[in-house]
């Protein structure tokens, strides 16, 4: 037994002060023993005479594992001894002929030994109680006498009897369901009402001398009352005593709280509602108001928060489930009762069940829906709605610094509360869809008050106003947005006009800036607010903020605003282009530029406010060509100047040159959205034609930096914008531009040019055939130099950069190949240079269309092959376009693809990508046959039928279907021809 007691302490060790070998070596003695006939009566003998507390978790978990595990194949009296044996440790007793004065109380060890003990008798009961050992709960009973040690573990064997079996709050098999309702209904029979007097004598006589076992036993109580006939605590005993336990002062908090559980359990219990409002009136919980009044850090008052959230919340589910109008005002008198106090908690409480709280109050809110018109209460529960909102979406002034600097810390708060705030605000929606004119009321005092406060104190409160005037418009109609009448009108008009002292807040700068750009549609319709609205971004509470985040959010926004206003600004122009000459001038230089703030608001959101702006045919001629000029002419300067100082040797800081080129390649990007291609090339060609000196100045750059990636890639999204703007115009340019970006791409800019040519040839079609036949061999080239002949490697091998981007390279050319067949330009690939490539694409297609993990780049592929069918086969008897290609398709693509790829079991006909594939599939034999005639169908039924012992019956059958004219009924017939073939082979034919 010592070798025992040393083995369990060396496989517990956790000090890494003993050896592997010796710990596995140790491991293995142990799991020997547990293998022994004897291992109950092993553990049991320990566990009366070991101190050790490893040792006694080990023989107790000994213990549960084998009647959780062998429970069927113990024989009687081995069952009858671990019974006798664990009952006698949990009764504090000492055990049948131990007589040894070094005898081990396991109820003196810790509380985990105790659990285990207590886990040990559960899974017992489990398998006894009742049929075996019906007497377990009468048995025990008594014991409580003995005191603490029993009446704890009294408590911890409920305790585990819940958490293992009767708890619905974890997941349960249908057999430990049945088990549970077994025990549960031989309970409520035998023993329940004897369990529920023990508990009040108990705490009744230990409530002043053990308040922590008092508190335990209610807590286990508490669990049960779900369950058990309620007439067992509503009582004229057992409920006064829980009410004097919360009320009386001098007990210990822990104790109130497990008596506010045990209310709150009984206040929640599945019953009727006619019964259940009964029940609530009875139980006279106004008497607990006042509590909520104390420490609102302490633990009692979370727990009576959460009884009063619980009793409003069963009183609503009353009100909404009763028939009978006298008791839903009942209902709603004992709700209206409640509901201070529970608004009082919400705001000046810490709480943790703010989740259950928006629900109930959404519910309630939901209810105010069909009462109409509120009464006068009912409004005033709308404004503490309001208030609870108003404070909880409130950020913690301790992190007002961190949030303003957005560290670390102020991101995860910014995070955490974008979160939180997420049910309040639904919860405002709510209320303004209910009660607008008490919400706007509410907003407008809010802001009010945030206004006349002159000190930055208040960045919370001022910050939380301008969120709810935000997420207030969500629950305001387009129409009465626009009308603005009444209370918004007002409201907009203290909001446009408003500097606030806090302003300089990021918070407060960036709320408010949202939540003017909400309301743009009011002030589309009401042109009086222009100039407010101009003013708000152009001073310092916008693009001129000192924050940067602000500033270019700001920008992001007026671009927005510019967008939705338009024409109404075109009288501002002048004055908007002048107040933004420094944020332009500033953004095109080195300083504006940081790795922090880069992404998709990065500043350039001003430029193209600005092109919306001078861009449209509102804007008379001369003074866009002089709007335009002024902004390209400079810019373009820069980049000369920049160009010139690159090309003398040992130039300073290159780095910072190639930065700044990039910010005026993204500006003059952003600059051109804002131009349409009918203004650019037919009604005002003279802008077209400033575009095209920048372009050429633009495609110097490509020279004087060919291996920049950085530059290459924006210089290639300035193209993608001109090819949008200047239309065919662009033509000129395309060969020397596409030539320079070919030359030394490497495969992720290789996958930039290929989106490029996608764009022109889904743009101009068969415009851009020449320039594609002059530039598709050079491409084909790269491409299949670059691309490995075997697959990609799968695993961490095929999770490098590397392969991620030869991967996107390859997807990008399925997707070239596929624009190019599906817009009439397949002749490019039968062009004379092109045709050394012909091989490797047709085997690349051919092996992609069979068998890539991707079905829907495997779709692409066959409608490719159906493209190209079409368009280089004739149904005459002339000569082939292309030599072999038609015995090409016959013999490799019709086998291959559309069978032997089909017959494979990886093809899942269960999933909705693979059908739209086989769909394509069924397209291209019908194609086929449209094409071929009988040299397909011959072929196809003849040779590859027979190889998949295809009965001749359904070659027949496929023949008749393939020549009829119903497609669906094609398709349906050959999906049923496959399965019927996959079940014949059974696995026994080896897919090519």
């Amino acid at each position: 037994m010592e070798d025992l007691e040393k083995a369990i302490l060396i496989s517990f060790d956790e000090s890494g002060s003993v050896e592997s070998a010796l710990k596995l070596q140790a491991v293995g003695f142990i799991d020997k023993i547990k293998e022994s006939p004897l291992i109950c009566s092993i553990c049991v003998e320990r566990l009366c005479f070991s101190k050790l507390v490893q040792v006694q978790f080990w023989c107790l978990q000994c213990l549960h594992e084998v009647i959780r595990v062998r429970y069927s194949s113990m024989s009687l009296d081995e069952k009858g001894f671990v019974r006798k044996s664990v009952f006698s440790m949990a009764c504090f007793e000492r055990l049948e002929g131990v007589d040894d004065e070094n005898f081990v109380r396991v109820l003196e060890g810790p509380p985990f030994i105790k659990n285990k003990l207590a886990q040990v008798l559960v899974t017992l009961i489990y398998f006894e109680y009742p049929l075996i050992w019906s007497s377990v709960f009468v048995d025990y009973i008594p014991h409580l006498g003995k005191g603490a040690p029993v009446i704890d573990m009294f408590c911890r064997i409920l305790n585990a009897l819940d958490d293992e079996l009767i708890s619905l709050d974890y997941p349960r098999t249908q057999d430990e369901f049945a088990v549970a309702t077994r025990v549960k209904d031989a309970m409520r029979q035998q023993c329940v009402a004897q369990i529920v007097r023990a508990c009040y004598d108990i705490v009744s006589m230990y409530r002043n001398s053990e308040p922590d076992l008092c508190s335990s036993v209610l807590d286990s109580m508490r669990r049960y009352i779900s369950w058990i006939d309620i007439g067992l605590i509503v009582n004229d005993v057992f409920i006064p005593l829980l009410f004097e336990l919360i009320l009386v002062n001098g007990l210990p908090e822990q104790l109130r709280g497990a008596a506010a559980g045990c209310v709150l359990a009984v206040v929640s219990k599945r019953m009727d509602p006619q019964a259940k409002l009964s029940l609530l009136q009875s139980l006279k919980i106004s008497r607990v108001f006042g509590l909520v009044a104390e420490d609102s850090d302490s633990e009692l008052v979370s727990k009576i928060a959460t009884l009063l959230t619980g009793y409003a919340t069963e009183l609503l589910e009353c009100y909404k489930k009763l028939n009978s109008e006298d008791l839903k005002q009942t209902s709603m008198e004992l709700l209206d009762e409640v509901l201070p106090s529970v608004f009082f908690v919400t705001q000046n409480c810490e709480i943790d069940n703010a989740f259950s709280i928006v629900q109930f109050l959404l519910g309630f809110v939901a209810t105010m829906k069909c009462l109409s018109p509120l009464t006068k209460k009912q409004l005033l529960h709308v404004g503490q709605i309001l208030e609870v909102i108003c404070t909880q979406i409130c950020y913690d002034p301790i992190y007002r610094d961190n949030l303003d600097v957005l560290d670390k810390i102020g991101r995860e708060e910014e995070d955490r509360m974008v979160e939180f705030r997420k049910d309040f605000l639904v919860l405002l929606r709510s209320v303004g869809c209910v009660a607008p004119d008490v919400t706007q009321m509410f907003i407008t005092n809010s802001l009010a008050n945030a206004v006349a406060s002159s000190s930055d104190r208040n960045v919370e409160e001022v910050e939380a106003a301008l969120s709810l005037f935000y997420a207030f418009g969500e629950s305001i109609s387009d129409e009465a947005m626009k009308i603005g009448s009444g209370p918004l009108g007002q409201l907009l008009m203290m909001l446009l006009s408003t500097t606030f002292a806090c302003h300089s807040n990021r918070l407060v700068a960036l709320a408010y800036l949202e939540t003017v750009t909400r309301y743009m549609k009011f002030v589309q319709v009401n042109d009086q607010f222009l100039r407010l609205v101009l003013a708000a971004f152009l001073d310092k509470r916008g693009i001129h903020h000192p924050n940067i985040n602000v500033s270019r959010r700001a920008s992001y926004l007026f671009m927005r605003v510019v967008k939705s206003l338009k024409a109404k600004l075109v009288p501002f122009i002048e004055n908007i282009l002048q107040n933004l000459q420094d944020a332009v001038a500033q953004f095109t230089t080195m300083s504006c530029m940081s790795k922090e703030h880069s992404g998709s608001e990065d500043g350039s959101h001003i430029f193209e406010a600005i092109g919306i702006l001078i861009g449209m045919e509102d804007v008379p001629p001369e003074k866009q060509s002089e709007y335009l000029s002024s902004l390209l002419t400079p810019l373009c300067q820069q980049v000369e100047v920049l160009l010139t100082s690159a090309n003398v040797q040992n130039a300073e800081n290159p780095v910072a040159k190639i930065v700044n080129i990039q910010q005026i390649i993204m500006a003059i990007n952003a600059l051109s959205k804002g131009f349409s291609e009918r203004l650019v090339t037919a009604s005002r060609p003279a802008i077209g034609l400033m575009f095209k000196q920048t372009l050429d100045v633009l495609l110097q750059i490509l020279v004087a930096f060919p291996k920049i990636e950085p530059l290459r890639t924006k210089v290639t999204s300035f193209i993608h914008r001109m090819v949008e703007t200047l239309g065919e115009s662009v033509f000129p340019y395309l060969p020397k531009v596409l030539e320079q970006l070919l030359a030394e791409s490497e495969p992720r800019e290789l996958v930039g040019f290929l989106v490029l040519i996608n764009q022109l040839i889904c743009k101009f079609n068969t415009l851009v055939r020449d320039i594609l036949e002059e530039i598709y061999p050079a491409v084909a080239g790269r491409i299949f130099n670059i691309l490995p002949r075997d697959p990609f490697p799968s695993g961490p091998e095929g999770s490098t950069e590397e392969i991620r981007e030869l991967q996107e390279l390859q997807r990008t050319l399925y997707t070239f190949l596929h624009v190019i067949a599906t817009h009439d330009l397949s002749s490019v690939f039968l062009s004379p240079r092109s045709r050394a490539f012909l091989e490797a694409t047709m085997e690349l297609l051919l092996n992609t269309a069979c068998g890539h993990k991707d079905v829907l780049v495997r779709k692409a592929c066959v409608q490719i092959f159906i493209r190209l069918i079409k368009d280089w086969c004739t149904t005459s008897c002339g000569e082939e376009l292309l030599p072999g290609f038609q015995a090409y398709i016959i013999q490799a693509f019709a086998t291959k693809c559309c069978f032997y790829s089909v017959l494979d079991r990886s093809f899942e006909f269960r999933d909705a990508n693979t059908l739209v594939l086989f769909g394509e599939i069924v397209l291209a034999q019908k194609v086929m046959y449209e094409k071929f005639g009988n040299e397909f169908l011959v072929h196809f039924v003849s040779k590859d039928f027979p190889a998949a012992h295809c009965p001749q019956g359904l070659a027949e059958e496929y023949c008749r279907k393939l020549r009829g004219a119903d497609i669906k009924a094609f398709k349906s017939f050959y999906q049923s021809l496959i399965e019927s073939l996959r079940q014949q082979q059974n696995g026994s034919l080896v897919f090519r």
